[in-house]
């Protein structure tokens, strides 16, 4: 964790304990840094599991096995090292990601499937395996830490840890979420974030898990970018011990199926939002809301178009209306678009409207808007009923010293 926090940060929030939910923190010593990174979650018998991961080519092997384990539904162990991506390290990094699994699945007694292991940090070096078994004999030994602590555990360059938790009414049973995420560059919505954990009492099934963080992370987390670079390592998994007794849930037509679904879209949204707060060198957060475009897609990728050009983030930095910067990026996105039907908007004042500059156009609100924190640009093709809004943030001379100096 940075010692220099985001003006954009917020308080870690009181996130309630998870039936069935034991987190642990060690010490593995992955980078010379005098704090815990190993976290080690041991999750009770039954647990489901589902997971959305990154679609970078030259993924880790913890995604990999991830991706393949993910598939047959059931968790017993989750484990996330910090300071060591251990992407791009080959039969070595295998190896190291088999010896975590079977190190934790040997003292629960369990299959190496239902062990997932994340990694997080600099990219091309194998995770030292004597590091990571001494670290989780000490995370076996550790007693059971907060979930503030879990948070800080997990993160790298982020500024501040990052929770969020909701609840839910499934018949007469509440069911509650707690959720842990990490994140702060090489943040693009190809899944997209660095490595989110919702954790929830409820039962559902796993099928039913899976269609709901899928759909949950389609308007969340691939919504979110901060520099469109897609990393080797995104991963965001999601447990259900089903110990809050309700009727297991398999449907969004089954007893409060839809309630379940909207606050595990609720969690991932607040994550989302914290990772673009937490943006390296970010002073402001910004939503791109598109509407008028041909479909929800392409709104979103006319979103994302606008929010990943660092001419719109360098003129937000410089709080200048530069919307001329915004009509190029919606031009470029390779989405149905028509000059003459395009309006623009920041803070929800009209700059241009049907392809012109307003006649009347006063920049003295929008200027005022874009010295606070944070900053919302309207865009609306004029072409249809599609609507989508991303997420993003300024960018300023902080990302590129963070950058810079990364591997120092």
């Amino acid at each position: 964790m940075s010692d220099a926090v985001s003006p954009l940060a917020s308080p870690f929030p009181a996130l309630p304990a998870i039936a069935g939910v034991t987190p642990h923190v060690a010490r593995a010593g992955y980078k010379d840094w005098g704090r815990c990174d190993l976290t080690y979650v041991e999750l009770d018998e039954g647990t489901a599991v589902a997971g959305v991961f990154t679609r970078n080519l030259c993924c880790s092997s913890e995604v990999e096995l991830g991706r393949q384990n993910v598939a047959q539904g059931q968790a017993r162990a989750l484990v996330v090292n910090a300071g060591n991506s251990n992407a791009f390290t080959g039969y070595r990094g295998r190896e190291a990601v088999e010896a975590i699994m079977d190190q934790v699945c040997a003292h629960l007694g369990c299959a190496r499937e239902q062990v997932f292991v994340s990694s997080t940090g600099v990219i091309g070096v194998p995770l030292p395996k004597d590091k990571a078994r001494a670290g989780i004999e000490a995370a076996l030994l550790a007693a059971p830490c907060t979930w503030e602590e879990a948070a800080q555990t997990i993160g790298t360059t982020d500024t501040f840890a990052k929770g969020a938790t909701a609840t839910a009414i499934v018949g007469d049973t509440t069911v509650t979420l707690s959720a842990i995420i990490k994140g702060s560059g090489m943040i693009a919505p190809d899944m997209a974030t660095m490595l989110g954990y919702v954790f929830t009492d409820a039962a559902v099934t796993p099928a039913f898990l899976q269609e709901c963080l899928s759909a949950a992370n389609k308007r969340t987390f691939s919504c979110i970018t901060v520099d469109s670079d897609t990393s080797t390592s995104d991963t965001v998994l999601a447990f259900a011990t089903g110990k809050a007794g309700n009727a297991p849930i398999a449907s969004l037509d089954d007893t409060g199926g839809q309630a379940f679904a909207a606050a595990l879209e609720q969690v991932c949204r607040e994550l989302a939002h914290l990772v673009v707060k937490d943006g390296e060198g970010a002073q402001k957060f910004i939503a791109v809301a598109v509407s008028g475009a041909v479909s929800d897609e392409s709104a979103r990728r006319v979103g994302l178009a606008i929010a990943n050009s660092p001419l719109v983030k360098t003129a937000i930095a410089g709080e200048d209306a530069n919307w001329g910067r915004v009509v190029m990026a919606v031009g470029k996105a390779g989405e149905p678009a028509d000059r003459d039907r395009l309006s623009i908007g920041f803070g929800g004042t009209w700059a241009a409207k049907d392809g012109q500059p307003l006649a009347d156009y006063d920049e003295a609100p929008v200027a005022a808007h874009l010295k606070g924190r944070d900053i919302s640009i309207e865009v609306d093709l004029g072409l249809g009923e599609g609507r989508a809004t991303v997420w993003t943030c300024d960018l300023t001379h902080g990302y590129i010293s963070i950058n810079a100096d990364y591997r120092s």
